[in-house]
């Protein structure tokens, strides 16, 4: 007995105690194993992946031209073939020089060959077949007359629009008096109603732009008649004269008052404490020359109408720089001797 090893009490505890307190460390031992495994995994990839790409942009490299020549450029850019034309367009041009086409030459043939000096748009409505023969009987030629004033240069059309019912009786009258007269302007887009005449001014300038090149467009109302000969006279003397605005230029109080009164704007309050609309060709008689009436052509969309197409066409010539040009001639209600329209 006395030969054999013997444990003390506190020797046991210490080796319990050691036992339990090599777990944990076994554990994270075995975690840092897995994230370095995880890590060099990664490490190996992403240099994997800088070696393929090194690779591939060293092949880039290799079969890319070393020198980008002044053609290539040109050819990257597009710009080769335009050179190619530039060079053909000149080459051209000193054709046409030689034979003699110069800048002066071209534009006396273009306006003296298709340029009009003026159309004329008169108002009518679906009601107004009788103030429209009267009118043919009167200022306004008519047949193989109107063909011939439309080879000096001026071109004459009743202007209207369609019905509100597209394709009744009032559009199919008017198509078969045009068929026989080829005197109108019928205006598509345009609903002929009492209350759409001042957009319907803004369609004939719009429209008119787009089908006759002239110097001058010119909207008439249907209660006047016109000295056309003395018309065609004062246009001519205003020929080359952009941005001009003529009529009898002419103001006035701002109707406030709706019921009673004939000339109600019901947008008023816009004219300021004073209430007076500012300077504008009358109604009966307007001319605007042909830039005018293409910013009204380019613009329409966003130009405001308002109760009365002369106001309208006034507050549109605010907005540029227009050249106000007030004709007594063409105040209707004058007594002038040699005025151009006059109340019919």
């Amino acid at each position: 007995m006395e030969g054999l090893p013997t444990t003390t009490k506190n020797e046991r505890r210490w080796r319990s105690k050691n036992i339990q307190t090599s777990k944990p460390s076994l554990l994270m031992a075995f975690f840092s194993c897995v994230a370095w495994l995880y890590v060099a995994g990664r490490l190996w990839q992403d240099a994997e992946n800088r070696t393929l790409l090194a690779n591939l942009l060293k092949k880039n490299i290799e079969q890319r031209p070393k020198v980008l020549t002044v053609e290539d450029k040109l050819m990257v850019l597009g710009c080769k073939d335009l050179e190619r034309r530039i060079a053909e367009v000149q080459m051209d041009l000193t054709l046409a020089k030689s034979q003699g086409y110069l800048k002066h030459q071209l534009q006396q043939n273009e306006s003296s060959k298709n340029k009009l000096l003026a159309v004329i748009g008169v108002y009518t409505g679906f009601g107004s077949f009788l103030n429209r023969n009267k009118f043919r009987g009167s200022w306004m030629p008519k047949g193989d007359a109107l063909k011939k004033l439309e080879e000096r240069g001026v071109v004459i059309r009743f202007l209207i629009g369609r019905s509100a019912n597209r394709g009744d009786s009032l559009d199919r009258h008017i198509d078969e008096e045009n068929n026989k007269t080829k005197d109108f302007f019928i205006l598509d887009g345009h609903e002929e109603a009492q209350e759409e005449l001042p957009k319907k001014v803004k369609y004939f300038f719009s429209t008119a732009v787009q089908n006759w090149d002239a110097d001058f467009y010119i909207k008439v109302d249907d209660n006047i008649d016109i000295d056309l000969e003395g018309l065609i006279g004062l246009l001519e003397r205003r020929r080359r004269q952009d941005s001009a605005y003529i009529g009898c230029m002419k103001s006035g109080d701002v109707v406030s008052e709706e019921y009673g009164k004939l000339w109600y704007e019901p947008e008023w309050w816009k004219f300021g404490d004073e209430k007076s609309y500012f300077r504008h060709a009358s109604g009966s008689l307007l001319i605007l020359s042909k830039n005018l009436a293409q910013y009204i052509n380019i613009n329409s969309a966003s130009l405001k109408s308002y109760a009365h197409d002369d106001i309208s066409v006034g507050s549109w010539m605010m907005g540029v720089q227009a050249t106000y040009i007030d004709d007594n001639r063409l105040c209707c209600s004058s007594i002038r001797q040699d005025k151009v329209c006059s109340v019919a």
